[in-house]
């Protein structure tokens, strides 16, 4: 293995060695479902892999898509399918009555496209992103499109960066952190721009 690699990278490194591309789908799927799961991490690792030559970027990057778009998935069905459960259970827990979830659903139906495809850039988000959308009853086709496009944008950003930068990996990670920030940024930006034209309608 190449040396003075980050130390998340060196920790990662022996699941990937024994479980390959499972562990890429398998920790990306339960991260973007809800799951405590380094799933982003992993994402880079394994793009840092191939760079090296120990993996195939293009495997990587099929399989981190696959995983997300089931992860997701499933998220979604939990929202859907036990709404009713999670506002009565777990609502008061994180400000989410009933008129709140109306509202949200209102929101899905007109902009959430937007929010499916740019959650995915958004820590936290990420990983409540197919549960929000299916408490909203949001189209399940709408929403397999959509998310299926953000999880491409998301997995062939990361993936490009790992891979391309795998000799260079620690200097670029002094950036990840400004990265992040100018990306979501760019997102909250975009949102506020379209709900101050609305408001001005």
């Amino acid at each position: 293995m190449h040396q003075n690699l980050p130390a998340f990278i060196e920790t990662l490194s022996p699941i990937i060695n024994q479980y390959g591309y499972l562990a890429i789908g398998g920790l990306i799927t339960l991260e973007d479902f809800g799951i405590p799961a380094p799933g982003e991490t992993v994402l880079i690792t394994a793009a840092v892999f191939a760079g090296l030559g120990h993996l195939n970027i293009f495997i990587v990057i099929i399989t981190a898509i696959i995983g997300a778009v089931i992860g997701d998935n499933i998220g979604f069905s939990i929202g859907y399918f036990g709404e009713q459960a999670i506002i009565e259970k777990y609502g008061r827990y994180i400000f989410l009555t009933k008129e709140r979830l109306e509202k949200l659903k209102t929101i899905f139906n007109k902009k959430g496209y937007l929010i499916v495809i740019f959650a995915r850039f958004i820590e936290g988000l990420r990983q409540a992103n197919g549960i929000i959308a299916g408490l909203s009853e949001m189209s399940w086709q709408r929403f397999l499109l959509y998310n299926t496009i953000g999880a491409t944008l998301w997995v062939t950003l990361w993936a490009s960066i790992g891979y391309f930068s795998a000799n260079y990996i620690n200097s670029l990670l002094k950036y990840q952190t400004y990265l992040t920030i100018i990306v979501t940024i760019l997102i909250l930006a975009l949102i506020g721009y379209k709900l101050l034209k609305k408001y001005k309608r």
